[in-house]
Parts: C-alpha cells; structure tokens; sequence
C-alpha cells in the first residue's frame, strides 16, 4: 500500500526542520520526502492525500491513558479508546494497568497486546503494576511483563506508599529495561478532598486537596530514582513547586522526565464556577500561579511530555457532585486542539516544540527510535493538523466512550484532519 501526501508543511522535530515537501509511504514505512512528489513517479494504485494548509507531523504518542479494558468496558475499550486516540492524531498510546483485573503479570500484557493488534487501530503499549493488583504489598512479575514488552511499569491511580517495596521494584525495573511511570500522591495526606485546596473550595464546601499531596511523592521519587538509576518518568505534574523539583533533578543530571496534561495548563480553579463532577480529576486543578509555572516549564524544556491522563467514566459517575464523582477527564480527542490553541497560537511554544512533546520525546522515553519524526525510513505514523480551522469541541462527536470534560462547547483552533499509523489511514475528516 501507498499513500502520497502532497502540498504539506512537514513538522520534523528530529532534525529541527519545518518545510514544505511530499511525503511518500509503502507499507509502513516512510520512503520518500521530497517536494514535488508526481503520483507518476508514486506509482500506480497510490492513495492521494492533499495536505494544503496543513502539518504534516509525526503521530502522537500519548504515554498516559486509561483504556479500563479489560474488566471496564463500558467506560471504554482497545476498539474505542483506539478509535478516539485516532481522531486526536495519537498513533500510540502507553495504557495503564488500573484495570480488573490489574494487569500484573506476563501474561496479561501479551492478552492485551495481541488484541490490540486486531482490535485497535492504532498501536497500543500495555504498561505493567508495579505490585501485585497494585496492593503495595509484593512486587509483581517485573521480569516477565518486560519480556512481553510493557517498557515500563505503573501503579498509576496511586503511589506505592512502601518505599522499601518502591525502591525494590525499582532496582527489578532497571534490571529489566524498563522506565517507571510515577503518579505521585500521598494518600495518607488527601483526606477526602475532592479539588485544589484554595478559596474557590470553601466558597463551594468541598474539601481540598493541597499541592504537598503531590510534592512530597515527587521529591521521594526523585530521590529513590537518584539511588536506584532508573529512568523515573513522573506523571500528570500539576504544581509549580513539581516543576522546580524537576528542574533540579536535570541540573543534576538525573534520569528525570515530566509531563503535563492540557487541562492543567488550560485550566485553573478559577475556571471552575459550581460543583460540576467534570471538574474533578486527580491531580486536581490547580491556582493560575500553578498554570503559569507549568506553561514556563514546558517553553524552557523543563517539561519534556504532553500527554492526557484520558480517563472515561460513565455519565452517572460524573454528572453529579464532586463529592461523589469519579476522577477523571478525556482527552484524547482534545488534547492537539488545546496545545495549539493554548500553547502554539500564543506564542509559548512553537509548533516544532508541540512536535516535540507531543510526539518526539516520549519516543525517546520509550525508546522508540523509528517513532517520533518525519525522515525517510522511519514508521509512516503521522497526524494531517490544520492550523487555521477554528471551532467549538463538541462532546457528541467523541468516538470515546466517555464523554466526561469540563471542555464542551469551547472555541479552540487546531484540528486533526488525517491520522496514519503504519502507513494506513485510520483516521480522515469526511
């Protein structure tokens, strides 16, 4: 199979390169990249796919969603959560192991992973727990998930509050080859808050959350990763004081990465103006000083990763109080729109570093050395986005199951227009 894009403005944060050229895929593979590409010279039978007014840039790698499949699947499944990574340009997804059951062991990273293949359109790389159904009291088949290709291991939707038992699934994962994934929050510390711990929660009579929640995971973890020399990749970051930590652990020449999800340098406390459930997500919003330090974290580098938390719930566990609803946010299908509209058309990042967080970095966390850029040889994933088209999310159009964001109905600028993985369109606006 051939696809020919003509008349695009290929993105390549490989080589710091933006410019106008063809791109020609086989297979799935990227062949050619040359300006002025003739469906002549592409052959006979080559699919045409007209990128004018548009980037071309390597897919997106989102390296934080939650698929709740298996043991979940009427919040969302590898055919769904799939279809929406697709329609966000996202061509591969790190799936977290919070499902039912937990995905613990080698053999429940192989059932994952080769149903993906048949099930999802886009690639799917299943992490593994940290413990054993991610109970904090025994390590789980570490060695055994990395021979089934998790690439890293989670206890995502917690910490693992045992830091000898920590240190010790540290020192397995370095031995494996794998990276960890840190959701840094002290339980112990949340005492039933529900949103950021500011004024805006009293004035609504919800408990709060405070920033040490998350800080104190985040220094224990950089610490723990200090000694033990595995690569530590710390999730969701919310807080100013997180980004400091992380900047510190660079300085210092530690494997330390970070990421940041949309909705947290989109939105603040400020943004939330009754007990709406679609507001509740863990880490929670934070104060615009937050935000602000976020937004600088990603512009100076300091933040290496955009990626969602995409988390579906079913509408009756989030169209209700924050007192009772679940945690979570989509975002999957939102997250392009946002960076660029919030991020790129601003002038805080440009767009080859939007590539770089969206798509060339995490696959070098991952290791993923033929993802990531748009250069002759590499896999031919790669999102079709159209700078100029401006208009309002609209929840209904979701090929995900949830439906749960605080973003309906907002004006953005940005949409995908094509998503490719591996040299097939899983994706076209009709």
């Amino acid at each position: 199979m051939k696809l020919l894009i003509q008349n695009g403005t290929v993105v390549d944060p490989k080589s710091q390169k933006v410019f106008h050229s063809d791109v020609l895929t086989e297979d799935d593979r990227i062949v050619k990249i040359s300006e002025n590409i003739s469906p002549e010279e592409a052959g006979e039978g080559t699919e045409l796919l007209d990128a004018a007014g548009c980037y071309v840039m390597p897919g997106f790698i989102d390296l934080h969603v939650h698929f709740r499949d298996p043991g979940l699947e009427y919040k969302e499944t590898l055919a769904t959560g799939g279809a929406a990574a697709a329609h966000g340009g996202v061509t591969t997804v790190c799936a977290m192991p919070n499902t039912k059951p937990v995905i613990d062991t080698k053999e429940k990273v192989e059932e994952v992973h080769n149903r993906a293949k048949t099930e999802s359109p886009i690639h799917v790389i299943q992490l593994g727990a940290v413990t054993k159904g991610q109970k904090g009291e025994e390590l789980a088949d570490i060695q055994g998930m990395a021979e089934a290709g998790c690439m890293a291991i989670s206890e995502d939707g917690k910490s693992v509050m045992n830091a000898s038992l920590y240190r010790k699934g540290m020192k397995e994962a370095k031995k494996a080859g794998l990276r960890i994934f840190a959701h840094c929050e002290d339980i112990t510390m949340v005492e039933g808050g529900v949103m950021n711990a500011d004024a805006k929660a009293e004035a609504l009579g919800l408990k709060g959350i405070t920033n040490s929640v998350e800080d104190v995971i985040v220094a224990r973890d950089i610490l723990l990763a200090k000694e033990t020399g595995v690569r530590l990749h710390l999730c969701h970051c919310s807080t100013k004081d997180s980004v400091e930590m992380i900047r510190l652990a660079k300085e210092e020449g530690l494997p330390v990465t970070g990421e940041v999800c949309p909705h947290h340098f989109t939105l603040s406390t400020d943004d939330i103006v009754e007990d709406d459930g679609n507001y509740k997500m863990n880490p929670p919003l934070r104060s615009k000083e937050d935000v602000e330090a976020l937004k600088q974290g990603l512009k100076d580098g300091i933040m290496d990763v955009i990626s969602t938390d995409h988390a579906p719930h079913g509408e009756k566990e989030k169209n209700c109080s924050m007192k009772k609803a679940a945690f979570g946010i989509v975002g999957l299908e939102t997250s392009a729109a946002l960076t660029y509209t919030e991020l790129v058309d601003t002038g805080i990042l440009t767009i080859l570093q939007m590539a770089e967080k969206m798509s060339y970095n995490p696959a070098k966390i991952l290791g993923l050395e033929e993802k990531g850029a748009v250069e002759e040889g590499t896999t031919a994933d790669l999102v079709i986005f159209d700078p100029k088209a401006e208009y309002e999310i609209d929840k209904e159009t979701f090929c995900s199951k949830g439906k749960n964001t605080p973003f309906d109905g907002r004006k953005v600028k940005g949409k995908v227009r094509c998503t490719i993985s591996d040299g097939r369109v899983v994706y076209q606006e009709v």
